[in-house]
């Protein structure tokens, strides 16, 4: 084969290598591409009443994520979503208890109500009761607030204050209930509420006293309670 016919069989080759597409898209076809890929990637808009919903939850999460240092700086919840600042208890003794409805430990209810009234007669403005319903234990409070609340009054008569339903343990935990394990943590260290009906008592001074787990009755309590109303703020 001499040079002229090598050349002519490599630029055939060529040619064959690199094919150019005998019709190239249209200027429309490629904004229509176009659109459809940024209509795949563009972020979804949330209808108004979405919206709304999220807001009013950011709202309540919020109001109980407020920085807080002590006791007194925590404002929970009640059954209505209203701030319940515990500023409002300084001076007192407060026995903060996780509660549920359908629980073996449920009866509870009797006895801290009693425990309530009983020390109330002798210290009327210096004692206060705060129930927190809390489902993270085997899902034993599945009810709505208004539920939990009629629950405790037609039940056992319940007249101290219930709060709003909130989580114990974990990421979404109340900070009142992170800053209290943190100061009293249970035994070998362990800082996770166990179960329904765990007790934590809080002095005149706002400082936790001290923990009791579910299976501590709640009239075993009332020495304790009354060592610390004796004491001055």
């Amino acid at each position: 084969m001499n040079r002229i016919s090598i050349c002519h069989h490599a630029r055939r080759q060529l040619s064959c290598a690199i094919r150019v597409p005998a019709v190239l898209p249209s200027q429309s076809t490629l904004v229509s591409r176009s659109s459809s890929l940024l209509a795949r990637n563009r972020p979804s808009i949330l209808p108004p009443t979405a919206l709304c919903h999220l807001h009013s939850r950011a709202q309540r999460t919020f109001a109980t994520m407020s920085p807080a240092t002590g006791f007194y700086d925590f404002k929970p919840l009640d059954k209505r979503g209203q701030e319940v600042p515990l500023a409002d208890y300084k001076g007192k003794v407060v026995l903060v208890v996780n509660t549920a409805s359908k629980c073996g430990f449920t009866p509870q209810y009797a006895g801290l109500e009693a425990l309530y009234k009983g020390i109330k007669e002798k210290h009327p403005e210096d004692f206060v009761v705060l129930g927190f319903p809390c489902n993270q234990f085997g899902a034993q409070e599945p009810g709505t607030d208004d539920e939990i609340q009629n629950f405790c009054q037609i039940n056992y008569g319940v007249s101290f204050p219930i709060m709003q339903k909130i989580d114990v343990n974990g990421d979404a935990a109340s900070p009142l209930y992170q800053w209290l394990k943190e100061e009293k943590p249970g035994l070998m260290g362990l800082k996770r509420i166990k179960w329904n009906f765990e007790k934590f008592l809080v002095g005149r001074d706002g400082k936790v006293k001290g923990r009791w787990a579910s299976t501590t009755k709640p009239e075993s309590l009332e020495k304790p309670i009354l060592d610390e109303l004796e004491k001055k703020e």
